[in-house]
């Protein structure tokens, strides 16, 4: 949902107030950016993980309240739906042994967390979809209770003057018509940040966006869309759908949506929060009361409350973020692509697979973003999602100008992605021995062509051809999804089938 900013009413009568905040807010992020006011680099990553509440039988359980009151960590916190749990993990430096120390405490948080969902008869899931979700699970009285989920529910509702048009064709189609924003707590995602430097912020930003398709492709894990096998990666478009405030015809002229994957390479992070003002109305505003300008004259470090809240409603999926810690600026790029789960060893995988990719083409003197065309990029994205393991992507031709040629991405990432992974973590300083066992994960999926989607959408054919009518397959499919996910081992090494 962006960043927790606590919102107060929107008059739309003060939209011209609103906008002249936000330029104010713009205005102080140049000062910052020209004065060179900004961290300096600390090799420091975080992760977040969205979850799901399901009972024994595999179903959602509308209790995100409960389960919290019992966690009592601050390290765990409501999201957009009462089946949604969200659990941060502590920033840590990308080096030595990160990875076994980031599964560990992972392992060690969720397995504290699903004891304490267990006494109100709940058990945590990390998946992208929970599969036996129905659209009649999620109405506006499903979401959490806290004010800025109704505000924000209320003014996009309000923007877009009709009900929200869920419409995907994949091996089925969904096509449903909400009344609120709250289909989008279907998804659940792994968030990766990367604290950056101004100066390498739209490095990182241009490689994360080129690779954001192989991300996909490799860790697809929502094949299910409300009871529908669409696409193997199913979140982007219900994310993007339930989250579009543009009437049809809006749209219909090229209004950018409010979920997206961008339309330009950049040169710095300052355009992407100036596209955020010039292409999208602010939905909301905070109840602080700041003069970041004045700020500045004073010596001091905004917190830039209205243009944080405002980038928190544009759902790119590569964000920038603007954040202050210990009273000194910084910029980080979110990974908002993956979906959570399988497996806490598959969530490490697929990070490791990030930091090492994005590190190694950062800084090639030939960066993919002056070979590769951003609509490539962008039509990439689109095919990985649909397509997960199977897809075949443009990409740069060896030894060429500007040409891309098709490939599969499973090659793609075995002969090329891969070996610029492992480049990338040694870059970072990141232990071989970690380096190989997570990436080896990556590989071992591309070998035996098995993803989370893909091993969902083969239990749940043979659930029904055992015998079982599409709820009954559903659910016996995500029961074993369950027991799985808590034994642990990676995804590519699950048995088959439904059955024990």
């Amino acid at each position: 949902m962006g960043d927790k900013v606590i919102a107060g009413e929107f008059d739309p009568s003060g939209r011209q107030r609103q906008r002249a905040r936000l330029r104010q807010g713009l205005e102080a992020l140049a000062r910052l950016l020209a004065e060179k006011r900004f961290d300096r680099p600390k090799n420091l990553m975080g992760l977040e993980i969205e979850l799901n509440l399901a009972d024994a039988d595999g179903m959602p359980r509308m209790m995100n309240a409960e389960v919290l009151e019992r966690i009592a960590s601050h390290d765990f916190q409501t999201e957009l739906g009462q089946c949604n749990l969200e659990v941060n993990i502590v920033p840590h430096r990308l080096s030595g042994r990160v990875l076994d120390q980031l599964a560990e405490e992972l392992r060690t948080g969720l397995s504290y967390a699903d004891r304490k969902a267990g006494e109100v008869s709940s058990e945590i899931v990390m998946i992208g979809i929970l599969p036996t979700l129905a659209a009649r699970d999620l109405g506006s009285t499903n979401l959490s209770y806290d004010d800025r989920y109704k505000l924000l529910n209320e003014q996009m509702l309000a923007a877009r003057g009709e009900d929200f048009l869920i419409d995907v064709e994949g091996e089925e189609r969904f096509r449903y018509a909400s009344g609120s924003i709250a289909p989008e707590a279907a998804c659940t995602s792994v968030q990766l940040h990367l604290q950056v430097t101004p100066g390498r912020f739209a490095a990182v930003w241009n490689a994360a966006q080129a690779v954001a398709a192989a991300q996909i492709a490799v860790g697809a894990n929502s094949p299910f869309l409300f009871g529908r096998e669409v696409w193997r990666e199913s979140r982007p478009p219900l994310f993007q759908q339930a989250t579009d405030v543009r009437p049809p015809e809006f749209a219909a002229q090229g209004v950018r949506p409010r979920t997206w994957f961008g339309e330009r390479w950049i040169s710095d992070a300052y355009e992407l929060f100036e596209e955020n003002l010039r292409f999208f109305p602010p939905l909301l505003s905070t109840s602080e009361e700041e003069d970041p300008l004045r700020v500045l004259d004073e010596g001091g470090v905004p917190q830039l409350h209205e243009l944080v809240l405002h980038n928190g409603t544009i759902y790119r999926w590569n964000r920038p973020v603007y954040a202050v810690a210990d009273g000194v600026p910084h910029l980080r790029v979110e990974n908002r692509v993956l979906p959570a789960g399988p497996t806490v060893s598959d969530v490490i995988a697929n990070a490791a697979f990030y930091y090492g990719l994005v590190r190694a083409l950062a800084e090639e003197p030939r960066p993919i973003w002056k070979r590769l065309p951003f609509e490539a990029a962008a039509a990439n994205f689109d095919t990985a999602c649909r397509d997960g393991i199977d897809a075949v992507l443009r990409w740069p031709k060896p030894g060429g100008r500007s040409s891309t040629v098709s490939v599969p991405a499973v090659r793609l990432v075995q002969e090329e992605l891969l070996p610029l992974a492992a480049a990338g973590l040694d870059a970072w300083g990141v232990e071989p021995a970690d380096r190989d066992r997570y990436l080896g994960i990556v590989e071992q999926r591309c070998r035996r062509k098995v993803n989370g989607a893909s091993w969902q959408v083969a239990a749940y054919h043979e659930a029904r051809e055992r015998g079982l009518d599409r709820d009954g397959a559903l659910a016996a499919m995500t029961r074993r999804y369950c027991e799985l996910m808590h034994i642990g081992d990676p995804v590519h090494t699950w048995p088959a089938g439904c059955s024990g």
